[in-house]
């Protein structure tokens, strides 16, 4: 795993990864209210309702689900709902799923917000301990 000062929309990649929540509103949207999420949401208008119905089709898991800047999108959930602090578990469980995501599809340089930390109130010592064995130097964790 590799560590960068840059934005997740500016780094050079073949997949980026924006941390989401499981909670679908009634409109079939997700919920993107904050971080990542939220600068997707802001400049992607349809990207919740697609979201969302990833989510709803297929549970709260790393989906591919757009694509912006020349590069995939993909989700990574650290919560189940918007209103709780993310879950460890959960996100050791979606990056497993992302690394299978790059291994299926090929892809050479993905990039990630520090999951949960931030919105979802974890401290990025207690992520990095848990995620870090498990990305190569495929993956890139940025921060602004």
């Amino acid at each position: 795993m590799l560590e960068a000062r840059v934005d997740l929309w500016k780094a050079e990649a073949d997949l980026r990864v924006v941390t989401t929540n499981g909670f679908v509103k009634r409109n079939g949207e997700a919920v993107m209210g904050a971080g990542c999420a939220r600068e997707l949401r802001d400049a992607v208008p349809s990207a919740p309702r697609k979201l969302g119905a990833l989510i709803r089709r297929h549970g709260n898991r790393p989906v591919r689900f757009l694509a912006v800047n020349g590069a995939h999108v993909a989700s990574l959930p650290v919560k189940v709902h918007w209103k709780l602090a993310a879950d460890l578990d959960l996100i050791e469980a979606s990056v497993r799923s992302l690394v299978l995501m790059a291994d299926k599809f090929g892809y050479t340089n993905v990039v990630l917000p520090r999951p949960g930390c931030g919105n979802g109130r974890l401290k990025w010592a207690e992520v990095q301990e848990r995620i870090e064995p498990l990305l190569d130097d495929r993956f890139t964790v940025v921060t602004k």
